[in-house]
């Protein structure tokens, strides 16, 4: 007999093989690795990023939700100009060909792919066929968020995307964040990692933009606007002269330098708005730039691109210099690519089992979008109107349709009674539940008052036809939730939870 396994048969501790396989049974049941993509198509340029991101369960209590450690990208495809066909819309075909291709570069097949976000920004979502752009990805819609991002939400992706939210939290700074892009600029004022305010305006780097060729085609809407100002008149963009296409870039860099020193809107700048005027609550100590015209702010490009860019970018370098009161203006850690960096992954989280819904036949959803609104229910009195403020302010920074499917999402602090639940209960009713609304509306709540509030809501307030009210469920702003159908026993409804995630700097790996 061999003497060893002798030693082993009577050895009743476990094996080196049987402590690794439990070991690497915990760690999987601990740790998720997924293949992700991230695309944008903007209405200058379209780019896309893999990269595999590592989760890890949290470790707090009995926590079923996964957080990112780590982030590693990859490939990053070049950037390229958004195609458009001769009738201004964008060619599908072409972009599709381009998709296909990057993939085959990668070495990745679709099936490769776990998650993944399509997000369509600036002018692209103005052209009457971005539905078919949706579409392109539709075979893999369980997988995918497809989202358009209006401006408002452009300003929040932007901001996380570049790193800037990432600086102002880490050093608790107050930024803030520009990103100019082809068609708009977006603002953000950042304090210590939260955004208080967004504007966005219609100035950008290809507002104007040449063909193969060399010669000038094509201008957009906010051309005509900048150049009537000046009282330059033309038929075609040929026609403009190149002092005159340099009077619009100290023009536009003029309106920009009034939006980044907080000076009054003119009325130029009051007909470029694209929301409101950016609210200072805060004064900000740094000045950070993102888009595809802050590749030239920055020094990282120096050829012209056959648009505004470059000289747009030296002009508001310039002008910056010789501005007064003007934060210092520091790198962040994305330029042209801060957008695309949001690379969706998903998470399963189960439901408590005091949930609430007078019926189910609206499930399963698919990519309903979470408004996370900053609602403080510390206090021991809720003001009912102050949090339907801040729903509604949830929602139009993310540009949700508020009578749309949406799932409100907050946490819960204080005792449960019922004068806080019906102050809770009124303020949704007075943010999301118009008398037309057919819609389904998701509540999601930390603490376990979920079918307490669901019960105020329906039988007090008549809201219950397309109401689901859960607890026990962790969400983020920027996440997106299928919602799947109830599981019995024990009652309970799983979640999906597809969440954009932003490189840190403890992150990202290249």
């Amino acid at each position: 007999m061999n003497p060893v396994r002798a030693h082993e048969g009577h050895d009743h501790h476990p094996s080196v093989q049987t402590k690794k396989a439990v070991a690497d049974s915990i760690w999987e049941q601990e740790h998720i690795e997924l293949v992700t993509v991230g695309i944008d198509i903007g209405s200058s340029t379209s780019h896309l990023i893999f990269a595999k991101v590592h989760l890890q369960r949290r470790a707090q209590g009995l926590s079923s939700r996964y957080e990112v450690i780590k982030r590693e990208i990859l490939w990053q495809s070049p950037i390229h100009f958004t195609p458009f066909l001769n009738n201004g819309l964008i060619d599908a075909d072409a972009l599709g060909r381009s998709i296909e291709q990057a993939y085959f570069d990668a070495g990745l097949h679709k099936h490769d792919v776990d998650s993944g976000a399509v997000i369509l920004t600036g002018e692209a979502i103005k052209r009457s066929n971005a539905k078919s752009i949706d579409e392109l990805f539709a075979e893999q819609a369980g997988k995918f968020v497809c989202a358009t991002a209006g401006h408002r939400l452009e300003c929040v992706l932007a901001a996380h995307g570049s790193g800037a939210v990432e600086r102002s939290k880490r050093y608790k700074k107050k930024v803030l964040h520009v990103d100019i892009g082809g068609g708009t600029t977006k603002v953000a004022l950042i304090d210590a990692g939260t955004i208080v305010s967004i504007a966005a305006c219609a100035i950008g780097g290809r507002l104007m933009a040449t063909d193969d060729s060399g010669n000038w085609v094509r201008c957009d809407d906010s051309i005509l606007t900048v150049s009537n100002h000046l009282g330059i008149v033309f038929d075609r963009v040929s026609d403009i002269s190149d002092s005159q296409r340099q009077q619009i870039v100290v023009c536009m860099a003029e309106v920009l330098v009034s939006v980044i020193s907080g000076s009054e809107p003119d009325s130029l700048l009051d007909t470029l708005l694209l929301t409101e005027p950016l609210s200072w609550s805060v004064v900000p100590e740094e000045l950070s730039f993102s888009g595809g015209v802050s590749e030239f702010i920055y020094g990282r490009e120096s050829q012209p691109l056959g648009d505004l860019s470059y000289d747009l970018a030296n002009e508001l370098n310039r002008q910056l210099r010789a501005a007064l009161g003007v934060p210092v203006t520091v790198d962040v850690q994305h330029g042209i690519r801060a957008t695309v960096i949001g690379a969706s992954q998903f998470t399963v989280q189960v439901s408590g089992k005091t949930i609430f819904s007078n019926s189910l036949k609206f499930l399963p959803l698919r990519n309903v979008p979470v408004v996370h609104p900053n609602i403080d229910l510390s206090q021991v009195d809720v003001e009912s109107e102050l949090v339907t403020e801040e729903i509604i302010d949830a929602c139009q920074m993310r540009d949700v349709d508020k009578n749309g499917p949406v799932a409100l999402a907050f946490s819960w602090s204080g005792e449960p009674s019922y004068q806080r639940l019906k102050a809770v209960a009124d303020a949704i009713d007075g943010a999301l539940c118009c008398p037309e609304r057919t819609a389904p509306l998701v509540v999601v709540i930390d603490g376990d008052v979920g079918r307490l509030l669901g019960r105020i809501l329906s039988k007090e307030l008549n809201k219950g036809d397309y109401l689901l009210s859960l607890d026990g469920i962790v969400l983020s702003d920027l996440d997106y939730i299928d919602v799947g159908e109830m599981i019995n026993p024990p009652g309970v409804i799983p979640l999906v939870i597809k969440s954009l995630v932003f490189d840190s700097a403890q992150q990202i790996e290249h």
